[in-house]
């Protein structure tokens, strides 16, 4: 189906189209009374844009027209040039509202509407990206699809449907007919038999050595995005089986991409990713999600490692998060744009000269040895400098003093340009990202700054866009707006989980419980098992995806699995173990045949085939022994387990703390496995051992 999607789609651009006279809405550009800052971006152009809803469908139905679908995002640095080119052009603009009725995405406030129509594009051209470019009928089915056009090609294709849209009605039909039946077909899973064990994880591991880049650190080849997921799974399978060589290749990658340009090393955070296959030259944008996820597995790193390089990269995102990332009511913002000036990456690198003026000489000669800087520059676009950290130089070294000097003195420098576009929408499954990245950084960090940033996000959350027991999925300028997708349930419950395992705050717990039963009511597919990614109800889509892979995000179904078996050693509710057991047998054909797409299925899917532990910790509050017992559940790489603590005066609602008591003062372990506890103990050497115990295997 999909080859054939790919043969016959390019001959919808050989056919042409009739406008039936029907009596059009008033043309105006509508985008104006948005909030989305992408949508903002887009209300002066001089095409009559409709935003996503059921106003620019009926005008499509009303007036017979096909429906030109533009999807993007404020910080896309190729969707600037998609306006800037064509969409700000009156000659192309009055192509399309004499042809089409137009309407403009943000995929960040409808990530459905972005997955469903980039999964047909794939499917139609082995490709997607954004901006995402979709001609279809009336009835949203597609016709033509593809990415970023330049303005003449562009004009050809809207040209020639527009065209065909009335000469050759039939082989427009034809054409909307096959992608029909790849949508309706869409969701259907195989049911193969795979053995669900370790010998999915073998394979992963044999063909991450494959690709793995023994000079770079990384995988594969350029463009390299940043492998957070897998290399949080190499730590798990090195845990498991006490492979050096699984923690090498994660090491060199964290090391190699804190050296290189794709990290801020003036500001911190991470770029979005490296045009190159040394992560010198990055895409300048900053994304939320990415944040989390690379603070996240720098933790990890830390934690297997000691090395004081992961900690201060990790400490370097976060804080970057909390100073340029953080509303005044504690939500997180979206995205840092790659562009200002109306160039990519004008803010962030520096020319040989420029440095000489800013530093004096022994700063300017310590800036050389240390970033690499040289009069012709690395950036090619514009033969300036990215701050990178040159080869022998050490992290230490160039956290001494006078680098602190020269940082100071550039990043003040810096601060006096012009600042690259932030969007400032609060996304709830983006902040449920952030939320687990800070609540696991003040764990292991032992640092409440950063508990304080995940309760305040979540605090807002719950404050903004939790109504009449339901999420909503975007938060801007005081409104709260769209149904939200099934990772903004996902990843917030994974961020309370986390979060109420470092406050121990049975409110975050209880409220993870409650969401994650409205998921189940909202999205789970009764007939098949596994989650749909959209609900039923009030979707205008022509159809519901399921998914199981990664994208630059972890899978919501994957993070789901893994929710629902924590969930259940909390609350023992046999149901949520069945789902997500159900999950993993969906997955595991797909998983058994494309390893690298399921790093975060294989997460989930560690910890349910590990003997994973219920910790409970049950002591009074003021404790030595039961703070020491706390901090070593938090700073040592102990992945597969949760943790629970009550104070011996307090009564929990959670099955997982019934019967478990102490008296005299004392602090009780409590490690069990699938409610099976070990004899309980307070020795805290003794309680390592029982939390450490895990189910090995050979990679051989």
């Amino acid at each position: 189906m999909q080859r054939y999607l790919s043969l016959i789609i390019p001959l919808s651009l050989a056919i042409f189209f009739f406008y039936d006279g029907a009596v059009a809405a008033k043309p105006y550009n509508r985008l104006v009374h948005e909030k989305s800052p992408y949508l903002l971006q887009h209300k002066d152009n001089p095409i009559h844009w409709y935003a996503w809803g059921e106003e620019a469908l009926q005008a499509a139905r009303d007036q017979n027209k096909p429906i030109f679908l533009s999807i993007g995002y404020s910080t896309c640095h190729w969707c600037h040039v998609l306006e800037k080119e064509s969409f700000e052009n009156e000659e192309v603009a009055a192509m399309l509202n004499e042809s089409f009725i137009c309407i403009k995405v943000d995929r960040e406030e409808h990530p459905d509407v972005d997955q469903f129509y980039m999964n047909v594009v794939q499917a139609m051209t082995g490709s997607g990206g954004w901006p995402l470019t979709v001609i279809m009928t009336p009835e949203k089915i597609p016709v033509f699809g593809g990415t970023y056009f330049p303005k003449n090609e562009l004009v050809k294709i809207i040209d020639a449907l527009g065209t065909a849209w009335i000469e050759q009605p039939k082989k427009i039909k034809a054409v909307g007919d096959t992608v029909r039946k790849f949508i309706e077909a869409g969701d259907s899973i195989s049911t193969q038999s795979v053995t669900l064990d370790e010998t999915l994880m073998k394979e992963f591991y044999k063909k991450s050595v494959i690709s793995y880049d023994k000079e770079n650190g990384g995988f594969g080849l350029a463009p390299k995005f940043p492998p957070t997921m897998k290399m949080r799974l190499l730590l798990r399978i090195a845990q498991r089986t006490n492979d050096k060589y699984a923690i090498k290749m994660v090491t060199s990658t964290l090391e190699a991409m804190a050296r290189g340009g794709i990290y801020d090393h003036l500001a911190g955070g991470f770029h979005r990713y490296s045009t190159d296959p040394i992560w010198l030259v990055p895409h300048f944008e900053k994304m939320l999600y990415d944040q989390a996820a690379l603070a996240t597995v720098y933790l990890e790193g830390y934690q297997v490692t000691q090395n004081k390089v992961f900690e201060s990269v990790a400490r370097g995102v976060l804080d970057y998060v909390l100073k340029d990332m953080t509303g005044p009511e504690g939500g997180f913002y979206s995205a840092e744009d790659a562009d200002s000036e109306g160039e990519e990456g004008t803010f962030y690198v520096w020319s040989d000269s420029e440095l000489k003026r800013i530093l004096n000489e022994k700063e300017y000669q310590q800036a050389i040895k240390t970033f690499g800087v040289t009069p012709q520059g690395n950036f090619e676009m514009t033969g300036e400098n990215i701050l990178h950290l040159n080869k022998g130089v050490s992290w230490k070294s160039s956290s001494g003093l006078e680098m602190k000097n020269v940082r100071k003195k550039l990043l003040q420098f810096r601060e006096k340009r012009e600042h690259p576009f932030k969007d400032d929408k609060v996304l709830t499954a983006w902040n449920g990202l952030m939320i687990s990245a800070m609540a696991k950084a003040s764990q292991i960090l032992q640092e409440d700054e950063y508990l304080r940033a995940a309760q305040k996000s979540a605090q807002f959350i719950k404050a903004n866009l939790y109504k009449n027991e339901k999420l909503a999925r975007r938060f801007r300028d005081s409104e709260a707006k769209f149904t939200a997708s099934l990772d903004d349930y996902a990843y917030l419950i994974q961020g309370l989980v986390d979060l109420y395992e470092t406050d121990f705050d049975e409110q975050w717990l209880s409220w993870a419980n409650v969401l994650q039963k409205k998921q189940d009511e909202l999205f789970w597919d009764k007939e098949s098992g596994g989650y749909y990614f959209s609900e039923a109800k009030g979707s205008l889509l022509p159809g519901r995806n399921k998914s199981f892979e990664d994208n630059a995000r972890p899978n919501s179904n994957a993070v789901s699995a893994l929710n629902l078996l924590k969930l259940y050693n909390f609350t023992l509710h046999k149901p949520y173990r069945d789902k997500a057991k159900t999950i993993f047998a969906l997955a595991g054909e797909m998983m058994s045949r494309s390893h690298n797409a399921f790093a975060q299925m294989f997460i989930a899917l560690d910890f349910y085939l590990d003997k994973s532990k219920e910790v409970v910790v049950v002591g009074p509050q003021q404790s030595k022994e039961k703070d020491a017992v706390i901090k070593m559940l938090r700073t040592e790489f102990l992945p597969n387990k949760t943790v629970g603590y009550i104070s011996t005066d307090f009564k929990s609602s959670f099955p997982v703390f019934e019967n478990k008591t102490t008296a005299d003062g004392r602090t009780i372990i409590y490690v069990c496995e699938n409610n099976v506890c070990k004899f309980p103990t307070e020795d805290l050497k003794k309680a390592r051992q029982l939390v450490k115990e895990n189910k090995d295997y050979s990679l051989n």
